[in-house]
C-alpha cells in the first residue's frame, strides 16, 4: 500500500465532496505517512489537528477504506513546517512522505510541474454565487470565457462597488489564461500610466505591439477613471478597434453605464456599448444566504441558523459588507475561544456600523400587538393555529411590518407567530404581491405602518 497512491486517492475524493476553499485550508497542508498500524496524518498546528479530527477525521477514514480495501488506522500528529520527523522504517516504496502539491519531491519528473495558482487569478466561476440580480451578468461573462457569443464584445459590467463585477473579470481571465489564451488584466489606471510613460519615452511602438498583437483578451476595469483623459481615450478607442478586428475579446468594468460617464468621447462610448452592457444590482436574501454560506464554508466554519437568519436580515449592502461582517464574527469568535452563537453575531455587527443597520427600535411584540389592535383581534389567536381569513391576513401583515422595523432574524419572528420560518418569507411575498394589487388593502397597511412610525418616533426621543 505505497502512502502516495493510498493519499492522493483520499484527497482526489475529498475534493468532490468539500470546497476548494476548505481543501486549500485545512486537507492539503496535511502530510500523510506510513506508520507501523496504519497512516499517520502530520497537522501543521494543534488548531488545525483539532478541525481536522472534529470535522474531517471521520471521512477521511472512510475514504481510506475504499482506497485501499480494507479498515485503515489513522493518527493525527502535530508536526509544523519545517520540523524534523523520526523517519518510518525502511521500506522499499519510495517516497514514504506524500505532501500535496510538493513543489520539489526529492527524484527526476518526467512531467513538467503545473504552474502555480499565484499565477491565474483568485476570483473563478465556481466561486461566484448566481441569483437574479446578477444572473444576465454571469452568463455573458461565461460565454466571453468559453469563447461563445461573439457579439457580446465588448463586454461591459456595470455595479456599484463590492458586487462582483470585477468577481466576472477576474473569472473571464482565469478561464482564458488557464486555456493557454494571452491575457491583459488591468485597470483604466494602469493603462492610463502606461501609455503616458510609452508617449514620454518614446515607446509606442512597444505599447501598441502589447495591448495590438500580443493580446486575445483585455480587461480595462473602473473605465470610468478616464473621463476627461482625451489622449488616452483615443488610444483606447483604436486599441478596441484593433482588437475587434481581430477577433480578440474584451471587458470593461465600471461603476455606472457609459452612458453616465462624463466627459467620455462620444466614439469611445458608443464602441464600449456596442456588445452588451450588463449590470449586477444588489444581491436579494437568497443570494445573501448563500454568499454568506459559501463564505463560512470556504474557512471551515458553520454558522448557526439563528445567526445566518440575522446576518442575511440586517446585512443589506454589498458582498463586500457581507464578507466584513464575517470576516469580523469569524476573527471574534477565534480570538475570543467562544462559538459563534446570537449574542456574538449581535456583537459584530455593532462593530460594523457602516455594515450594519440601524439598532431595532420597536419590538415584534409591539407591532403584533398594533396590528391585532387594527384588526380587532387578539394577539394570542394571530398566533395560534388557525386558517381563518381573518386571522390569516393580519398574522402575514404583522410577519410583514415585522421584517421592516425591526432587525430580528425571521426565526425570532415566526417564533413569535407560532410558526416556522419559511412562513415569514411566505408571508412577505403575499403581501408585497398584495399591496400592488389591491389598493384598499395597501391603505390598511399603510394605517398600520404611520401607527408604528409614531411608535418609532416616541421611543427614538
Amino acid at each position: 500500500m505505497p502512502p502516495p497512491v493510498f493519499w492522493n486517492g483520499v484527497l482526489r475524493r475529498l475534493g468532490d465532496e468539500v470546497p476548494s476553499f476548505v481543501m486549500d485550508a485545512w486537507l492539503h497542508p496535511l502530510v500523510a505517512e506510513q506508520a507501523e498500524a496504519g497512516v499517520r496524518i502530520h497537522c501543521p498546528s494543534p488548531l488545525h489537528r483539532d478541525r481536522v479530527s472534529k470535522r474531517y477525521l471521520t471521512r477521511i477514514g472512510e475514504l481510506a477504506a475504499i482506497e485501499v480495501g480494507a479498515p485503515v488506522a489513522i493518527e493525527l500528529e502535530v508536526s509544523p513546517p519545517g520540523a524534523e520527523r523520526a523517519p518510518s522504517a525502511p521500506r522499499s516504496e519510495p517516497g514514504a512522505a506524500v505532501r500535496p502539491r510538493s513543489a520539489n519531491p526529492a527524484g527526476p519528473r518526467n512531467q513538467p510541474e503545473r504552474p502555480p495558482r499565484q499565477q491565474a487569478f483568485p476570483h473563478t466561476f465556481d466561486n461566484f454565487v448566481v441569483g437574479p440580480c446578477n444572473r444576465l451578468a454571469r452568463e455573458a461573462a461565461f460565454a466571453v470565457a468559453e469563447g461563445r457569443q461573439q457579439p457580446v464584445n465588448p463586454l461591459y459590467l456595470s455595479s456599484d462597488p463590492g458586487l462582483g463585477k470585477t468577481h466576472l473579470a477576474q473569472a473571464i481571465a482565469d478561464a482564458r489564461h488557464n486555456r493557454g489564451g494571452r491575457v491583459i488584466f488591468g485597470s483604466a489606471e494602469t493603462f492610463l500610466n502606461q501609455f503616458t510613460d510609452a508617449v514620454r519615452n518614446r515607446r509606442m511602438d512597444q505599447f501598441k505591439r502589447r495591448y495590438r498583437q500580443q493580446c486575445d483578451l483585455l480587461v480595462v476595469e473602473d473605465v470610468q477613471f478616464l473621463a476627461k483623459k482625451t489622449g488616452t481615450q483615443l488610444e483606447l478607442f483604436h486599441t478596441l478597434n484593433h482588437l475587434l478586428d481581430v477577433g480578440a475579446r474584451v471587458v470593461f468594468t465600471a461603476d455606472r453605464l457609459p452612458r453616465e460617464i462624463s466627459a467620455l468621447d462620444e466614439r469611445l462610448r458608443s464602441r464600449m456599448a456596442a456588445g452588451l452592457v450588463a449590470s449586477l444590482e444588489p444581491p436579494d436574501a437568497l443570494v445573501r444566504r448563500e454568499i454568506l454560506r459559501v463564505k463560512a464554508s470556504s474557512g471551515g466554519v458553520r454558522l448557526p441558523e439563528d445567526c445566518l437568519d440575522l446576518l442575511v436580515d440586517v446585512v443589506r449592502g454589498s458582498v463586500r459588507d457581507l464578507e466584513g461582517v464575517l470576516v469580523q464574527l469569524v476573527s471574534s469568535s477565534s480570538l475570543l475561544k467562544r462559538p459563534i452563537d446570537l449574542e456574538l453575531t449581535e456583537g459584530a455587527l455593532r462593530k460594523i456600523s457602516a455594515t450594519s443597520a440601524p439598532v431595532a427600535r420597536l419590538e415584534i411584540a409591539t407591532i403584533v400587538e398594533a396590528v391585532a389592535t387594527f384588526y380587532r383581534t387578539s394577539v394570542p389567536l394571530l398566533a395560534a393555529r388557525s386558517r381563518r381569513r381573518d386571522v390569516v391576513v393580519p398574522r402575514q401583515i404583522a410577519m410583514y411590518l415585522c421584517r421592516r422595523y425591526t432587525n430580528q432574524p425571521a426565526s425570532k419572528i415566526a417564533a413569535a407567530l407560532g410558526r416556522n420560518h419559511p412562513s415569514v418569507a411566505n408571508a412577505e411575498r403575499v403581501v408585497e404581491r398584495k399591496l400592488l394589487e389591491s389598493a384598499p388593502f395597501r391603505y390598511k397597511v399603510e394605517a398600520i405602518a404611520s401607527r408604528l412610525d409614531e411608535l418609532e418616533r416616541n421611543t427614538a426621543s
